[in-house]
């Protein structure tokens, strides 16, 4: 698959991650189409993507497309080779019913996969799942998961921890994906990355972001994980396209080279970059969140992928985007 570079499909384009993997794919060269949600207010402005280098009409193409409506897909798959779905309903605070985002996120994907198989060009799908949909297992925060932990969906439901609606979702769209796989003969392999941190081209401070540099946006009061697992956006963006050209990728695939304690952030982060008000460890003692287990990454090493980035460059390059574009 490699050899053609021919067109591929990227849901949700205007997210932070799909972006980025909208920017590598023009880089390495292929062709891209990118659905986003209509704006009922007006059209809505993607200059950040077809101002990208080599987003030219032709090499990008932009359709409307929306998961309430999964047929909305079809124009955009028709003629591709591959499929990254990275399109997902994001309620942390559940202002709508766990039940309903969950039936958006699985019935969107499934209406994708099904657009895929009508389509019969589509060699292979890479579904962008999430850490949310294997760290709530049950067990300790000291564990290591590989890819056979999956959430639970009735302890989410029960304890309802902060973005629970969120991991429901993905962990049981994750699970549909796959069966559809299975049943109907399509190649369907996820990615599970973490929190993901870096530069962005989307017009926001994407979230993921903001969260892992809540010590040096002066947040601390908003300190909800005390333990995170991180990788950077660049990473996640070359894991998609290696298990696109992989020739054999099997299943589930975690992503997540970097489990991160907030003390050892607080000392990193203070050493790095002593012209901020970082919190020291002192300061942090007593805080109370969620210590996210470690997800171990060793199946996709396997298969052949490299990590590229190290910790200091994770953080390095999402502060100096957030310096560029005025968060700092």
């Amino acid at each position: 698959m490699a050899e053609g570079k021919g067109r591929v499909c990227v849901t949700g384009g205007t997210g932070f991650l799909a972006s980025w993997i909208i920017k590598r794919l023009l880089e390495d060269g292929y062709s891209v189409n990118t659905t986003i949600r209509s704006n009922s207010g007006g059209k809505r402005d993607v200059s950040f993507l077809t101002n990208l280098p080599g987003a030219t009409s032709e090499k990008l193409q932009i359709f409307n497309a929306d998961l309430c409506i999964p047929e909305s897909f079809g124009p955009a798959v028709e003629g591709c080779v591959g499929i990254f779905h990275t399109a997902t309903p994001v309620d942390f605070a559940v202002n709508e019913p766990e039940e309903v985002v969950t039936k958006r996120t699985v019935d969107g994907a499934l209406g994708i996969l099904k657009a895929c198989v009508n389509s019969k060009t589509v060699k292979r799908v890479v579904y962008t799942s999430s850490g949310s949909a294997a760290s709530f297992s049950g067990k300790d925060g000291g564990d290591a998961l590989d890819e056979s932990y999956w959430s639970d969906v009735d302890l989410l439901r029960k304890v309802k921890p902060f973005g629970w609606s969120y991991a429901v979702s993905k962990t049981l769209a994750e699970k549909a994906v796959l069966e559809f796989g299975e049943k109907h003969g399509l190649e369907v392999v996820t990615l599970i990355p973490t929190f993901v941190v870096g530069p962005w081209v989307c017009p926001k401070l994407p979230d993921s972001v903001e969260r892992a540099l809540v010590l040096v946006l002066g947040k601390k009061e908003q300190i909800g994980v005390i333990r995170f697992h991180m990788v950077h956006v660049d990473d996640v963006a070359r894991a998609h396209i290696f298990l696109l050209e992989h020739p054999n990728p099997k299943g589930r695939y975690n992503c997540s080279p970097f489990i991160v304690p907030i003390e050892e952030m607080s000392k990193l982060l203070s050493a790095k970059y002593p012209e901020y008000q970082i919190p020291s460890v002192e300061e942090l003692k007593g805080i109370e969140g969620f210590k996210q287990p470690d997800l171990i990454s060793n199946k996709i090493r396997d298969a052949g992928f490299e990590f590229k980035y190290s910790l200091e460059d994770l953080f390095d390059d999402a502060i100096q985007c957030c310096k560029e574009k005025g968060y700092l």
